[in-house]
């Protein structure tokens, strides 16, 4: 069964509203310059609340690895995600935490070089010179056609919605989804209507 990870959660009513539709997983982005940022604070109030059944996952970019390891245990992260140029010694580093490690499609795909990642998951989504992630665009989904030879769940993102996600799961496969900017009313703020929408396309 594909699972749903609703990422850029900024709020209370987001995080419950994805929990109430369905979603497996929410994504905090401890990341400053981006829009749908959230402090550690605000983040461990609602991950506080939520039940045990969702994952939190927390996600950072080319964060030291000190400050990583405080904020997931303050914010009690299940998994943590890295979305900037982190290498392979780096994500060895974080024993206990599922780590996934997101990977930017452009025009290729180093397949070989993602396999020397040891982690739980690979997450891939549309390359962007200006964003670490939550682009919305789409990439070539044609570029992950051997994806099934990587050893660990694959993470599917960028650009998908209510109308190319299932498209996007019987070319692919993937183990679950990760969605943002297409079920928002504006950076940060989720449409729940757009989140029903997305989470019903699957399920």
């Amino acid at each position: 069964m594909i699972k749903v990870k609703i990422c850029g959660i900024t709020n209370l009513e987001d995080a419950l509203a994805s929990l109430f539709n369905g979603a497996d997983a929410i994504g905090f982005v401890f990341y400053k310059n981006s829009p749908r940022c959230i402090e550690p604070l605000k983040a461990r109030k609602i991950s506080r609340i939520l039940p045990k059944n969702i994952l939190r996952v927390g996600v950072f970019v080319n964060a030291q690895e000190k400050w990583v390891k405080r904020v997931a245990k303050f914010c009690n992260l299940d998994i943590l995600q890295f979305h900037g140029n982190e290498t392979c010694g780096y994500c060895d580093k974080f024993k206990g935490y599922k780590v996934v490690k997101a990977f930017k499609v452009g025009k290729k795909i180093d397949l070989a070089g993602i396999k020397k990642y040891k982690t739980y998951g690979y997450l891939f989504d549309t390359f962007s010179k200006t964003q670490a992630g939550g682009t919305g665009k789409k990439f070539n989904w044609n570029l992950l056609k051997n994806i099934d030879k990587i050893n660990g769940r694959v993470f599917l993102s960028g650009g998908l919605d209510n109308r190319n996600v299932k498209s996007a799961l019987k070319k692919l496969h993937p183990d679950w989804v990760d969605v943002s900017s297409s079920v928002e009313s504006r950076p940060g703020k989720k449409d729940h209507k757009k989140l029903r929408r997305f989470i019903e396309a699957l399920k």
